[in-house]
């Protein structure tokens, strides 16, 4: 019966914790491990697995800069956009959309020039950016909305709320595009898109010399669904029925190849779509999330990026489900 209780009492929280602590942090040997409780090292080997299956450790590699250099020439190399600005993993999404959007901020703020013009998209992850704290020097850069507003709840990721941010960061300016990014029907965007004021400003969008936007992936759960601009079942059709993966900027919806997909969605949305930003010269494309390898890889496929901004997962991921595809096509 005490051996029993003694099993019981090694396989507790409190056990696993203090060996997880003693091998990990303190430095002890699973042979030192073994004598200090009085058990075999290969109880102790399976004690430190459980406490990595039962999330009581985790384990984070941190890549070197030059790992990172060679997953940002990967991507270069294999889809041919201009610049790759990949972050170490983090062990949060929060901290992964942080550390992503320091990356892109610093780029910004080592690229926008005096009279530069930036079309800018709405979400969490282009807002990031735009809050990101750091050295920002002051230039006469101009943001421009390029998709209309949305519900007061989306609040900071508004595009209108973005640019304002940015003006307010660089000393700039931003003007807004006057019309909701979400009309409740084809007939109801056309009349929007016709507007004298809303064409002038999705006109001067149009002529960006650089453009801010993130990449959305096709959830049920996911932000436009939330919001309720789209309902899960749309989502769902859309993902199930034309192999859509992901939105660019909020906007066009796309497949694992790249090409837009016509949807009920895309009739509804007032803002640059995938061709108008391909004439603008530098589209940089922003996904932190670990759960958009798939659509990434077909934002990168449009054609329309010039600079894609992500994880070393998220990186990896797209670089291997490329290599695959491309084999299976063989």
């Amino acid at each position: 019966m005490a051996n029993i209780n003694q099993e019981s009492s090694l396989d507790s929280t409190d056990l696993l914790t203090e060996i997880s602590v003693a091998y990990y942090q303190d430095g002890a040997t699973q042979e030192e491990i073994s004598k200090k409780f009085s058990i075999s090292r290969a109880k102790v080997g399976r004690l430190l697995k459980q406490a990595r299956d039962e999330g009581i450790v985790e384990i984070t590699v941190k890549y070197h800069p030059v790992f990172s250099a060679k997953i940002e020439q990967r991507l270069i190399d294999r889809f041919g956009v201009k610049r790759a600005l990949v972050a170490l993993d983090q062990p949060s999404e929060e901290q992964q959309r942080l550390q992503v959007a320091g990356l892109v901020s610093k780029y910004l703020a080592s690229t926008l020039q005096n009279g530069t013009v930036m079309t800018v998209g709405q979400g969490r992850n282009v807002s990031a950016v735009a809050h990101h704290v750091g050295v920002i020097p002051q230039k006469d850069v101009k943001f421009v909305c390029g998709i209309g507003g949305i519900h007061p709840r989306g609040g900071m990721f508004n595009a209108d709320h973005i640019c304002r941010q940015f003006a307010k960061s660089y000393g700039g300016s931003s003007e807004t595009l006057y019309a909701p990014a979400y009309a409740e029907n084809r007939e109801q965007k056309l009349a929007f898109m016709q507007n004298a004021t809303v064409k002038q400003t999705l006109d001067l969008a149009r002529k960006a010399d650089v453009a801010l936007i993130g990449i959305g992936d096709m959830s049920e759960n996911s932000y436009m669904v939330d919001l309720g601009w789209f309902t899960a079942d749309e989502v769902v059709q859309s993902r199930m029925l034309q192999g859509v993966v992901g939105d660019f900027a909020g906007y066009d919806f796309f497949d694992i190849r790249g090409v837009a997909a016509s949807t009920v969605m895309s009739d509804r949305v007032i803002g640059l779509g995938i061709d108008e930003f391909k004439s603008i010269s530098e589209v940089i494309a922003i996904a932190a999330e670990n759960s958009k390898p798939l659509a990434l890889l077909g934002a990168l496929r449009t054609g329309a990026i010039d600079v894609i901004a992500t994880s070393v997962s998220n990186a990896l991921t797209v670089l291997n489900l490329d290599e695959q595809i491309a084999d299976n096509k063989q």
